[in-house]
């Protein structure tokens, strides 16, 4: 039962996320794709997985007891320490160290977890940054590929 009232609050968050973003403009055009792309599309990646939980076949519902807490929390702190450390470190490296602690909540192998989040982290910002050309912070990785 607690994935489908997850699920509802998935729906119910993307819809406020995509009004919300639904205005969103700069003064200026300083990126090809505009302010609120980025929003849109992680609003419609929230209701698509709110869906997919409100929609799954329920195979056994657990109750709240079988939430596993420690993952939880521990994907909760990567998530906030991300958002902490993402102007200093830069994307790249703030993705690839996100993605270890998360990879490792979900069963993964530390070296996968990390590996993983370096290839995330490096294919999102060619992604963004070259082939939308929207800027992220570079970070630490700007003194030691000698940018700044």
């Amino acid at each position: 039962m607690s994935d489908r009232i997850l699920g509802a609050v998935c729906v119910v968050a993307a819809a406020g996320m995509a009004w919300t973003a639904k205005d969103y403009a700069a003064p200026i055009a300083y990126e090809p794709v505009g302010p609120r792309a980025f929003p849109l599309l992680l609003s419609t990646l929230t209701a698509v997985g709110g869906v997919w939980l409100l929609a799954k076949p329920r195979a056994g519902s657990q109750a709240f007891g079988g939430v596993p807490w420690r993952r939880v929390g521990l994907s909760a702190l990567a998530v906030v320490l991300y958002a902490a450390l993402f102007q200093a470190l830069g994307f790249i490296v703030a993705t690839a160290l996100m993605a270890l602690p998360l990879g490792l909540a979900f069963g993964g192998h530390w070296r996968q977890s990390l590996l993983c989040g370096i290839g995330l982290g490096i294919g999102l910002f060619v992604l963004f940054d070259k082939g939308l050309d929207v800027v992220l912070p570079t970070g630490v990785l700007a003194f030691v590929l000698g940018g700044h």
